[in-house]
């Protein structure tokens, strides 16, 4: 008898493309993987009709889905339009409650609104801004990660990001996290599965950790 297939999408981080996940590889006898792109907003579309529109790219039912980051914000938002097998975000936030003290004041200030044009065209300040500082020494190796760099779409994600108002976590969602996340530092995270020295980018330099474990957290009660 033929087990069922799960569907698994991904979802990539800020400005980042599906090739973050070139390395993530499951068992093709229990899985399909599925890459899902950022698609350009609509002028003062929230995040909820965001959300709802990248559903159009769901082709089937229970899947799970798994966010990067600032895709990790935008899964749980998908989450509440369709029926989810799992919920897994990877360097992300649960709430607003765990984003770091810098984008709550920015939130304040709307200092956000300052950012994406020095952003946009300047993929060395990008790379830097979307995975963290501290990948200097090999940031030529991750510009290939990113593509989305357009000044709408980086005003959009950039206000919706910092501007996020999920106040409570989902039930059942999981949480993976490292332990030396520089973007959303693990002090201010609750209830994750914690990767010992994994920074912002552990989906790419952490792979092997993910291909082992991811599907045992996928199947398990």
């Amino acid at each position: 008898m033929n087990k069922e297939i799960v569907h698994v999408y991904l979802m990539p981080g800020m400005a980042a493309n599906p090739i973050i996940f070139e390395h993530i590889e499951l068992p093709e006898n229990q899985f399909e993987v599925h890459w899902l792109e950022w698609i350009m907003p609509i002028d003062n579309e929230s995040i909820e009709d965001y959300a709802l529109r990248m559903t159009h790219n769901i082709k089937h039912e229970n899947i799970v889905l798994l966010g990067v980051s600032f895709g990790g914000v935008l899964v749980q938002e998908i989450s509440k339009h369709i029926n989810t097998r799992k919920l897994i975000i990877v360097s992300s936030v649960k709430s607003m409650h765990e984003l770091p003290k810098h984008m709550v004041l920015a939130k304040k200030t709307k200092a956000y609104a300052l950012v994406p044009t020095q952003l946009a065209g300047n993929i060395d300040l990008l790379a830097k801004y979307a995975f963290g500082s501290h990948i200097k020494k090999r940031l030529d190796l991750y510009k290939k990660y990113l593509s989305v760099n357009d000044s709408k779409y980086l005003s959009w994600a950039i206000k919706q990001m910092v501007c996020w108002s999920q106040t409570e976590s989902p039930t059942d969602i999981i949480h993976i996290h490292g332990d030396n996340d520089l973007v959303f530092p693990i002090k201010n995270i609750t209830d994750c599965i914690t990767i010992k020295n994994g920074t912002h980018i552990m989906i790419i330099n952490k792979y092997k950790w993910f291909n082992e474990n991811l599907p045992r957290i996928i199947l398990e009660n």
